[in-house]
């Protein structure tokens, strides 16, 4: 009896003991596994005592350039218009740096033909069947309410034409024009405006992101300082957008760390324009052709299908991959606990490109990483479902239709019908890559794919604003000679009104290149001589040099990419510098007029209050031994200490 009652307690005892194992597994995989949705970034390099530092030669300002301040006011006599002859519309069909730049154009030129402008219509959005009603077209990403309110004194902005003339217009009764990127403001008066005059209303069709030359005469100063004012200050996104942009960065500056965004600039249509295919393999390599092909076909492109890639990135025509980036951002001492946003809709290859990079710079996040999926679903708004595209199975046969088939199959014995194909997976399928596997021509865009193409202009948005307020920020292929406004440009722009003495890299791919050709044998271990020759030219790039340099690239594309100094001006005790003009006698930089008396004050007030003692250590350049001691391990410490001989002769193998 006793020992059943020993047994029977052991047994107890023994189940006991499984289900608390079990409730604890279960609750150990539910913690790891259940429910994440934001990324934790690693906190190793903190130190022990207060906050890291902030060394302003990798996080900022530069004290070449804080003399700058943004100021887009108008500066002359700009009288309200006084003759209104008529309505401008206008469709803008493009990515989202198209639509940035297009708008801006679009409110100069009403501006210019004294006309009223009707809100532009986004075709991105209006062809995407099923996304959220609460939004249409320009309110997608924009805030409609502040842009008309903030050009108020501008140009009369509308929502939409009045009932008649809106009849007349689904009638197409009214003139519609598609001027060139680089369409002068003599087109627009001599060509436009008397037809804009004769028919009270003309229609604008945008396809290149652009319909106004960039660089306008003198006597028209003032439409660059409207452009200014659209692009910073009247374009707000919409609240959901800021609201959720702002809660990014948060959570990257959660750490008390700055971040550094990065762009990668890897787009289908930009490596088919340029002839990037050979950087990639396999099915990239393929549909980067195929839409070099259709290029050629249209006209955009000139030359020929297949071209040297390697030659053509030696010349500084193809962007720089993430693998290069991370060395270089090593070369210029971040750390490797850097918190890097990775910024863009699009990025080329998907994530086998950026393993390099990763590897790096184990805080490499982005939107989908920082953010819930819910927080996402919030911003794009509840859509109507789309039925599948999936192709479905026939409907089966009921037994007399199989007898009648079975009599009607002729003589036996009947040869054994060929296996059924294979079936494609919806994985297989989805995706702007699924066609390859089964087709040879790229099929038209499904309905799922214009969604898709809307709700990247969002993500484009949300990038663009966490972008913007980055501590520094690195392009991976900004001025790429196509002709178009390009999304690392515009931030760049963004980032130099805004914060000019802000840490904004602006490398010479062309350079770059040649760097990276000299240390191909060492290029994860480079010597220390190629190290300081790549810190010098990216260290000049963000700083006065690399801005004269960009903006003889940038501004004959696009104004917004280069506002300087149409849209700046300086503070009275700024150091003299040499104004820097182009081959036509514009001004590049310098020659900024100075602040007003009450920017001046209020500048005085705000530098009184945010004086940091903490940075006055760290400002200028940091001597080699303490860049170094930011980027190498306790091995390379060590070695830190030597001479810049001894580097050259030591093989950095051993």
């Amino acid at each position: 009896m006793l020992l059943k009652s020993k047994f029977k307690l052991a047994t107890a005892i023994g189940i006991v003991l499984s289900v608390l194992s079990l409730l604890v597994h279960l609750f150990l995989a539910n913690y790891s596994a259940g429910g994440i949705t934001k990324y934790s970034l690693h906190m190793d390099d903190v130190l022990p005592f207060g906050s890291r530092p902030r060394p302003c030669r990798l996080w900022g300002p530069l004290r070449t350039l804080d003399h700058l301040h943004p100021y887009a006011k108008p500066r002359k006599n700009y009288p309200a218009p006084a003759n209104h002859n008529g309505f401008i519309y206008a469709k803008i069909y493009g990515g989202f740096e198209k639509i940035q730049s297009s708008i801006c154009d679009l409110v100069a030129v009403a501006r210019l033909l004294n006309a009223t402008l009707v809100i532009p219509e986004i075709q991105a959005t209006t062809r995407a069947k099923g996304i959220s009603s609460k939004f249409k077209s320009f309110s997608y990403l924009y805030d409609e309410e502040h842009f008309i309110a903030a050009l108020s004194e501008d140009v009369p902005i509308v929502r939409g034409l009045p009932k008649d003339l809106r009849e007349a217009r689904k009638k197409i009764k009214f003139p519609t024009v598609s001027p060139r990127n680089t369409a002068t403001s003599e087109y627009y008066t001599t060509d436009v405006l008397p037809r804009l005059v004769k028919s009270k209303v003309i229609g604008i069709i945008i396809n290149g992101g652009k319909c106004l030359q960039s660089i306008l005469p003198a006597s028209l100063e003032e439409l660059q300082r409207l452009r200014c004012r659209v692009a910073f200050h009247a374009l707000k996104f919409r609240p959901e957008i800021r609201s959720l942009g702002s809660q990014i960065v948060g959570r990257l500056r959660a750490s008390g760390r700055p971040y550094l965004a990065y762009h990668p600039g890897l787009l289908r249509d930009t490596l088919a324009f340029h002839g990037c295919a050979e950087l990639f393999q396999d099915i990239h390599t393929e549909l980067i052709q195929y839409r070099r092909s259709q290029m050629i076909k249209r006209g955009t492109v000139k030359e020929q299908l297949s071209v040297d890639s390697v030659s053509i990135k030696i010349n500084g025509s193809c962007p720089l991959m993430p693998e290069e980036v991370g060395i270089l951002l090593q070369a210029l001492g971040y750390p490797s606990t850097t918190i890097i946003y990775l910024a863009g809709s699009e990025t080329f290859g998907g994530q086998r490109v950026l393993i390099p990079l990763r590897a790096m710079y184990a805080n490499l996040v982005d939107r989908t990483s920082l953010c819930s999926q819910r927080e996402l679903s919030d911003l794009v708004g509840p859509e109507a479902p789309l039925s599948s595209d999936m192709p479905h199975p026939p409907p089966p046969k009921s037994e007399k239709e199989l007898i009648e088939e079975w009599k009607k199959a002729g003589p036996r014995p009947r040869p054994q019908p060929p296996p059924p194909a294979r079936p494609f997976y919806a994985h297989e399928k989805e995706g702007w890559y699924g066609w390859i596997g089964e087709n040879d021509t790229e099929p038209d865009p499904s309905l799922i794919e214009f969604r898709r193409q809307a709700h990247r202009l969002l993500w484009d948005a949300l990038d663009y604003f966490v972008s913007v307020q980055a501590d520094a920020f690195f392009p991976g292929f900004h001025n790429d000679g196509s002709g178009w406004p390009d999304y690392s440009s515009l931030i760049m722009g963004h980032r130099l009104y805004q914060t000019p003495s802000g840490i904004t890299y602006r490398p010479d791919r062309k350079t770059v290149a040649t760097l990276f050709e000299n240390v191909s044998d060492h290029l994860y271990h480079p010597p220390r001589n190629w190290t300081m020759a790549a810190r010098q030219h990216l260290n000049n790039s963000a700083g006065i040099e690399g801005i004269v340099m960009s903006a003889m690239m940038s501004k004959p594309v696009s104004f917004l990419a280069h506002p300087s100094p149409e849209c700046t001006c300086r503070t009275a005790k700024s150091p003299a510098i040499q104004p820097v003009k182009d081959k036509h006698g514009g001004l590049l930089f310098g020659g900024e007029e100075e602040c007003p008396d009450w920017m001046v004050r209020s500048l005085a007030m705000v530098s009184t209050k945010s004086n940091e003692p903490q940075s006055e250590d760290y400002e200028g350049e940091l001597t080699e031994d303490d860049s170094s001691q930011d980027t190498q391990q306790e091995s390379d410490r060590r070695d830190s200490n030597k001479s810049s001989e001894q580097d050259e002769e030591m093989d950095p193998d051993d």
